[in-house]
């Protein structure tokens, strides 16, 4: 057959499931001592042909899903894990094969039997199943359970890019969606902000033509470091670029996965890294200065493990296929040596004047009644609060109005800014307010009084 001229697609791998299922039914024949017929071994020889013309076609949906030529091993591992998500009956026969367990999952075990492996091949095949393999490396496939029962199981979406099917996401364990239906218009940051966040973009959607095409070294994530005080708009950015990617974005709870136990931390990491892994999401991970501070002396073995596990974190992100996005409000609290592994750093400023004039303007309401002496920039001049705290105090007045059947008028703001300033548990005067402190209702004055 002319491989250069034969060409396959996802729908067209029938051949796979057929020559796996065949491989089932023939081992359950040998196992009660039932002769293979001639007729069986010359449809399996014809099987085994078509796979693997269809496996070197230039456009096979193996060479896309796997990256690269991989040995016919590899390929036969990938096809066996992945099958009982495309024919649900291969899956049935799995079960049967493998009473102890019956998982619809190949064993180890049981893979040896179905490609009835030689010593030499058995050697291959467990170096393939190493976590340091090339085939593991690229979360292609995991080993769930123990021992020679181990299951082999296709990492998360791996079945649907093969198949080109549509990709389901699911939430990565530790991980909560983040519903921000934010756009770049929304961004008020300086010119340098927003086109470093364009950069980001760059890595993103240019990834495959540097590493595939031009065959630029592979360097995972892309990941970013937004720095910035807490109300800057870091998540609000971080919802931008999902959105324009057409992504859901994830915040990690890192409380959920971090455990005092030796070896677990490490544990949820990795599942909450393999669920995530070549899915189509954006990841956050938000206090980075908790885990990328600057190392102290290790005085005890906690110490040494902390070290470990911040070690651990940095090889997994660094190594997932997908964007990740760390935030922080103390970026001098940063270890320098870890902030030069990241592709972007984005220095999230307070909003100036002007920029808190244009947060004014945009977060009141636009249909809502306002008094005639509500001035967006008399706002922004008057007190230097952060893109949040604008959003929210604006948002508070907006009901208070709405509330008290008003139009927004600026005592109204003036004590919702009051009310947004004392969130801190500082205490506030009414000089905070600035020239604003003059519309702040006589109550909230006699109180202070």
């Amino acid at each position: 057959m002319n491989t250069e001229s034969f060409t396959v697609t996802a729908s067209s791998l029938r051949p796979e499931w057929e020559r796996i299922e065949l491989l089932a039914c023939s081992l359950g024949q040998e196992r009660v001592g039932k002769r293979l017929s001639e007729e069986l071994l010359e449809r399996l020889m014809l099987l085994q042909n078509e796979v693997e013309a269809q496996r070197r076609a230039p456009a096979s949906p193996w060479r896309i899903l796997l990256g690269q030529e991989w040995a016919p091993l590899a390929c036969d591992v990938m096809a066996l894990a992945v099958a009982p998500e495309v024919e649900p009956r291969i899956g049935w026969l799995y079960q049967q094969l493998q009473p102890v367990h019956q998982s619809t999952y190949p064993s180890v075990s049981l893979v040896r039997e179905l490609l009835a492996l030689d010593e030499t091949e058995t050697s291959d095949f467990y170096q393939l199943l190493n976590e340091e393999s090339p085939l593991r490396r690229a979360h292609l496939v995991r080993l769930d359970g123990q021992g020679p029962q181990q299951v082999l199981v296709p990492c998360q979406g791996r079945s649907a890019q093969l198949m080109e099917w549509p990709r389901p996401v699911t939430a990565p364990e530790g991980a909560s969606r983040v519903w921000l239906q934010a756009r770049w218009e929304d961004l008020v940051l300086p010119t340098d902000c927003l086109n470093q966040l364009q950069e980001f973009l760059y890595w993103v959607r240019g990834r495959h033509t540097v590493v595939r095409e031009w065959g630029g070294q592979e360097t995972g994530g892309p990941v970013a470091l937004f720095a910035g005080p807490s109300g800057t708009g870091k998540t609000f950015a971080a919802s931008v670029l999902a959105n324009e990617l057409g992504w859901p974005l994830y915040r990690v709870d890192l409380g959920a996965l971090v455990s005092k136990y030796i070896g677990e931390t490490e544990k949820n990491l990795n599942r909450m890294f393999d669920a995530a892994h070549g899915q189509p999401m954006v990841v956050q991970f938000d206090e980075a200065d908790s885990l990328f501070g600057q190392r102290g002396e290790i005085r005890d073995a906690r110490d040494r493990y902390a070290n470990m596990e911040v070690s651990h974190l940095l090889a997994r992100i660094e190594a997932h296929e997908g964007p990740v996005i760390l935030t922080t409000n103390l970026r001098q609290h940063l270890d320098s040596a870890f902030t030069r592994r990241f592709q972007v750093v984005v220095d999230f400023p307070r909003p100036d004047a002007a920029a808190r004039a244009e947060l004014w303007a945009r977060c009141l309401p636009p249909r809502a009644p306002r008094a005639a002496n509500l001035d967006p920039l008399f706002l922004g001049l008057a007190v230097n609060l952060t893109g949040g705290a604008i959003r929210t105090a604006a948002l508070h007045a907006a009901h208070l109005a709405a509330g008290t059947g008003q139009a927004i008028t600026l005592p109204l703001v003036a004590l919702s800014v009051w009310r947004e300033l004392a969130k801190d548990g500082h205490e506030v005067h009414p000089a905070d307010l600035g020239e604003l402190a003059q519309w702040l209702p006589e109550e909230e004055m006699a109180w202070i009084g």
